[in-house]
């Protein structure tokens, strides 16, 4: 499919600094995890996520920032956070000819004011959870029955929104100033319960047997608002990892209505990464859904550089149509994460920045479609 392409201009927000040995850390809003917008909004107005907030590998806390403390954890899954509190937001924007303007940020918080942080949640299983410590290489210090890694998020018509989260995993609802009012987690799950956030036992019982930081990744709603269609970022364990579900949720009571196999394409399929490095199924990622009509997705799928769109109807899996590839555009960065409809032959793409840990900046792209979806 012929598509025009447009990168749209942006400037990072700065939310700290942070001296260290070797230089300072100059952290930025990370708002790529996810988009939507809602179809009564005014045009151009969506909605980001942020996710759980900065975190990097001792290799570049090392090398990068000089935390040579760090020097044991190399080569380990370990992460470091320096500002584990900061947590979640969703962040209001509009898309205005070509650019893309903040308008307000709504840090996800209880009812009573305590602030979601990116802490990974407790589990009675230590090898669910992942192993985050501080930049001395420490335990890190809050209330981790409030964390959540945000990764997804969904405009509803009422205002209100849902936030997938992959930590529990979980769904987050969350009210129109960014209170979460309840979190929706499996029927299996043990969740740590918080005085302040009521849990209910309501997602798909197989969402509990995610990979560690494979979790709920991609999620849409329906124009109605009725339904939530759920993905996850790669297959369950002990799952064939050619695919991952896709479940269509009833949106006011969390019923499963329907369950579908979306199939991944093959590893070496993604060229820029496979020039890069030995690929395999493993590296394979479902990092967004947008709502195409009835049982109509868009998803992205993706490893690191080459990031694809295909437009699928769960009727007819496995068959999807390929939209577009990165591939085919290399001025497209990597990291792609966040997709959004802006019109029938609009689609809004957002690059994960990871808070700037590494230097990255957010790139917002427009893809024009030949024709109508």
């Amino acid at each position: 499919m012929a598509v025009r392409i447009e990168r749209l201009d942006w400037t990072d927000i700065p939310i700290g600094e942070i001296a260290l040995p070797k230089k300072a850390m100059k952290l930025t809003l990370g708002l790529g995890s996810g988009l939507t917008r809602r179809p009564g909004d005014p045009p151009g107005r969506v909605f980001a996520v942020t996710d759980r907030g900065p975190n990097i590998f001792a290799s570049t806390a090392v090398d990068g920032y000089g935390l040579t403390g760090l020097e044991r954890f190399r080569g380990t899954e370990a992460k470091f956070m320096p500002l584990p509190a900061i947590g979640p937001e969703i962040v209001e924007l509009q898309v205005e000819g070509a650019a893309v303007r903040l308008i307000r940020r709504l840090p996800l918080r209880t009812q009573a004011g305590h602030r979601l942080s990116g802490l990974p949640l407790l589990s009675a299983d230590s090898e669910d959870m992942e192993h985050v410590l501080n930049l001395d290489g420490g335990p890190l210090d809050g209330d981790a029955r409030l964390g959540a890694d945000a990764e997804a998020i969904a405009a509803m018509p009422d205002g209100a929104f849902f936030v997938a989260e992959e930590y529990g995993p979980s769904l987050l609802r969350v009210d129109t100033d960014g209170v979460v009012t309840a979190r929706w987690v499996p029927a299996s799950l043990d969740m740590p319960r918080h005085p302040d956030l009521p849990v209910l036992a309501l997602l798909p019982h197989a969402a509990a047997t995610r990979r560690p930081n494979r979790g709920l990744e991609a999620l849409c709603a329906s124009a109605n608002g009725d339904w939530l269609y759920l993905g996850m970022q790669s297959a369950l364990a002990n799952e064939d990892e050619a695919s991952i579900p896709i479940w269509k949720l009833d949106a006011t009571t969390g019923a499963l209505v329907a369950e579908r196999r979306y199939p991944f394409d093959a590893p070496a399929s993604f060229k820029r990464d496979a020039a890069r490095r030995k690929v395999g199924p493993r590296d394979l990622k479902i990092c967004e859904f947008a709502w195409a009509g009835e049982d109509q997705l868009i998803v992205l799928e993706r490893i690191a550089h080459t990031s694809k769109l295909y437009l699928i109807d769960l009727a007819r899996l496995p068959e999807k149509r390929l939209l577009f590839s990165t591939d085919d555009h290399g001025e497209i960065g990597p990291d792609i994460e966040g997709m959004t409809l802006l019109s029938r032959t609009e689609i809004l793409l957002v690059s994960d920045n990871d808070f700037g840990v590494e230097g990255a900046q957010t790139e917002f792209w427009r893809i024009t479609l030949d024709a109508p979806l």
